[in-house]
């Protein structure tokens, strides 16, 4: 696997949809950033266009953007994926990599799966374009109640490793597999990947959430959609330590989906996680 100058990682969103906002990641640190995820849909670009956000607080109230207060919000939120011919995405972060190797960084394609042959020969394009990591996401959280088609998300293990064995047999790249919280066996999947051939794995992807908003009587953003907070830290702790366990002491472990600063980093490195992807509060 490949070894980052600090565990700190920006995970990919809307945050790293554009060359300028990876560079600023990178300028201010990130031992890797992961862009904005693709893949073949049309259907799942197509949802970009109705991408919604919100922030609450504890008591589920609004919170503005960019305060004090909305560095500990939960987020509540739909999206869909970026919104580029593939060979032009590619192109641009081929560049941005090389970029960030100056300083010892990463640059690093994230592809979500919706068909399987597909994901494996865009996986082989990466390679071919000299990138240097590569991240498949196959538990995105929308995945059962997006459009069909537009992303997968996986709980079973015996496909999870056949997912993972056919992708590994795409490429020689480091291969970093991004993994649900809905499930009832997050090690068990975490240990399906391994043995499919992954070489990190990434744990673990939002969940799902539905709130009815009291003035309206109607649901917060017309539907359900994906919520995470630093409330969710020790979730994710908990399935880091479990899996760490199970896997072993040398496997790379990377946790998401809870951390807000430092201290939440090294929680996560406590645990017994590699590194960390930060995201919703970079978002």
């Amino acid at each position: 696997n490949i070894a980052l100058k600090n565990p700190v990682i920006c995970g990919a969103g809307e945050h790293t949809m554009t060359g300028d906002a990876i560079r600023a990641a990178l300028r201010h640190g990130a031992a890797a950033v992961v862009a904005k995820s693709t893949n073949e849909s049309q259907a799942a670009k197509d949802q970009l266009d109705r991408t919604d956000y919100v922030l609450f607080d504890a008591h589920w109230n609004p919170v503005a953007w960019h305060t004090a207060e909305s560095r500990d919000a939960t987020l509540f939120c739909r999206s869909g994926l970026v919104q580029r011919e593939f060979d032009g995405w590619l192109d641009e972060l081929a560049t941005l990599d090389r970029e960030a190797a100056a300083s010892d960084a990463y640059v690093i394609p994230s592809l979500i799966l919706s068909d399987l042959e597909q994901c494996a020969r865009y996986a082989a394009q990466i390679e071919q374009a000299g990138m240097r990591v590569l991240e498949v996401n196959i538990g995105a959280p929308h995945g059962e109640e997006a459009s069909k088609g537009a992303i997968r998300l996986e709980r079973d293990a015996a496909r999870i490793a056949t997912i993972v064995s056919r992708l590994r047999a795409s490429t020689r790249l480091p291969l970093w597999i991004k993994l649900t919280g809905q499930s009832e066996d997050v090690t068990g999947i975490a240990a399906a990947a391994q043995a499919g051939g992954a070489d990190a794995v990434v744990l673990m992807g939002r969940f799902m959430g539905f709130l009815p908003d009291l003035e309206s009587q109607a649901p917060v953003l017309g539907t359900n959609a994906a919520i995470g907070g630093g409330w969710s830290l020790p979730l994710t702790a908990r399935w880091i330590a479990l899996a760490r366990r199970r896997l072993g002491a040398a496997y790379p472990l990377i946790a998401t989906n809870g951390a807000r600063n430092g201290l939440d980093v090294a929680r996560f490195l406590l645990a017994g996680a590699a590194a960390t992807e930060m995201t919703s509060a970079v978002f």
